[in-house]
């Protein structure tokens, strides 16, 4: 299943499209992040899809319903239902559930070569057979069924996709193995960053002790006391009428 949404927001209410901001200044350099994509399968996908209660009502055959352009007249949506299905996409229903679905197969769900058996309008006259694969709720399933192409029903369902279930399964692992790894990194750098820490307030303080022992000579006689070298901008008064005369 292939949900894209853009959600779009107006601008002064004239309904203009607008693009997300991107906070990031054309100048300023990418910082470094720590990005967890929301993982797109369940750990343990078998044992959601045999007890799950709705995939245990959706893995049974039952009534199915074409739902696109629902408010336009019958025959103008039997052309637009065939004409989706040879683009390699439609939208079902599961009447007793509610549950709707967007089916992509063919060449529309990325296999370049394009299985003619995802979309069949041969094997029986007057239907057409689909069978699309999509995640659902975390779990790998294939829908597989077939629509009248007059009435726009017919009967469908869900059965569990093994083969790609182990796919996602390999990627849920890379994904949370390259996680956790620059989780060490980042808390390995942290510790290094606080065991270099301690000894620095020791070196600061010998720095400053020898800096302001060096400064302590700036003091000109009969002038008062020394020009504090951290507050540059406190001259002494004479000094500062000699500069403005020169």
């Amino acid at each position: 299943m292939m949900m894209h949404s853009m959600s779009d927001h107006t601008a002064g209410g004239l309904g203009v499209g607008v693009l997300p901001f991107d906070g990031m200044g054309i100048y300023e350099q990418p910082r470094p992040r720590l990005v967890f994509k929301m993982p797109r399968v369940v750990p343990d996908q078998k044992s959601k899809f045999e007890n799950d209660e709705l995939f245990r009502r959706l893995s049974r055959e039952s009534e199915v319903k074409y739902t696109g352009y629902r408010d336009r007249p019958i025959e103008e949506r039997q052309v637009r239902f065939q004409n989706g299905c040879r683009e390699g996409h439609t939208e079902i229903a599961f009447a007793a559930t509610g549950t709707n679905l967007q089916l992509v197969f063919g060449v529309s769900s990325g296999n370049f070569a394009g299985d003619p058996r995802e979309c069949d309008f041969d094997k029986e006259h007057g239907k057409v057979h689909l069978k699309s694969h999509l995640i659902m709720n975390g779990v790998c399933v294939t829908w597989r069924g077939w629509i009248d192409l007059e009435r726009l029903d017919g009967v469908g369902c869900l059965e569990y996709d093994e083969e790609r279930a182990a796919e996602e399964d390999a990627l849920l692992r890379d994904q949370i193995e390259r996680y956790n790894r620059r989780v060490q990194e980042i808390e390995d750098k942290h510790r290094a960053y606080r065991t270099g820490g301690v000894q620095a307030p020791h070196l600061n303080h010998h720095h400053h002790h020898h800096h302001h022992g060096h400064h302590a000579h700036l003091g000109v006689p009969g002038t008062g006391p020394a020009v504090d070298p951290h507050l540059n901008h406190r001259q002494d008064p004479e000094m500062e009428v000699r500069l403005r005369a020169y």
